[in-house]
C-alpha cells in the first residue's frame, strides 16, 4: 500500500492566493491552475481579463510540472533541435498536453511532490513570477 501526500483544496486556495496577489501587483490578470501530484485539476481561477487560451495553457503547465516533477521552463532548453537535446519533441507527447512554456512549477513538501501550479496570460517570465509567488505563499502559510 502506498501513502501519497497530496494537496488539499485549502492548500490549492493558498497557492492561488499567492499567485493572484503577484498578478495584481504586476497588473496582469492571470489564469491560475492547481493540480494534485498526478496532474489532475484541483482548483482553477480565471481573473477578470485572463486570456481565453490561457485557461487550457495554465492547466497544461500545472499538469506537466506535477506529473514530471519539473518546472515547465526547464523543458524548454532541452526541446531545442540538436543532437545534444534528448527532449526534442517531448512537447508533442500525450496529445500535446506536455507544456514547455514557462509558468508551471511542481509543488514540493518535505521532498515529496504534492502538486503543481500553472499560470498563463502574461509573458513566460511573468507567469513564472506568479507561480513562484504562489508556491512561496503556500509554503509560508500551510498548516
Amino acid at each position: 500500500m502506498l501513502n501519497i501526500k497530496r494537496l488539499s483544496l485549502a492548500d490549492a486556495q493558498l497557492l492561488i492566493e499567492g499567485a493572484k496577489a503577484k498578478a495584481e501587483e504586476i497588473g496582469v490578470p492571470m489564469c491560475i491552475s492547481v493540480t494534485d501530484e498526478s496532474g489532475n485539476l484541483l482548483a482553477f481561477e480565471r481573473m477578470d481579463g485572463g486570456k481565453i487560451h490561457s485557461i487550457t495553457l495554465s492547466q497544461d503547465k500545472a499538469f506537466t510540472a506535477a506529473s514530471a516533477r519539473k518546472a515547465t521552463h526547464e523543458y524548454n532548453a532541452g526541446c531545442l533541435p540538436g543532437a545534444d537535446n534528448m527532449l526534442f519533441g517531448i512537447h508533442t507527447a500525450m496529445g500535446g498536453r506536455l507544456c514547455i512554456v514557462g509558468g508551471g512549477l511542481p509543488v514540493f513538501v518535505e521532498g515529496d511532490c504534492v502538486g503543481g501550479i500553472g499560470i498563463s496570460s502574461g509573458t513566460p517570465a511573468q507567469d513564472l513570477q506568479c507561480a513562484t509567488a504562489g508556491v512561496e505563499h503556500f509554503l509560508a502559510h500551510r498548516k
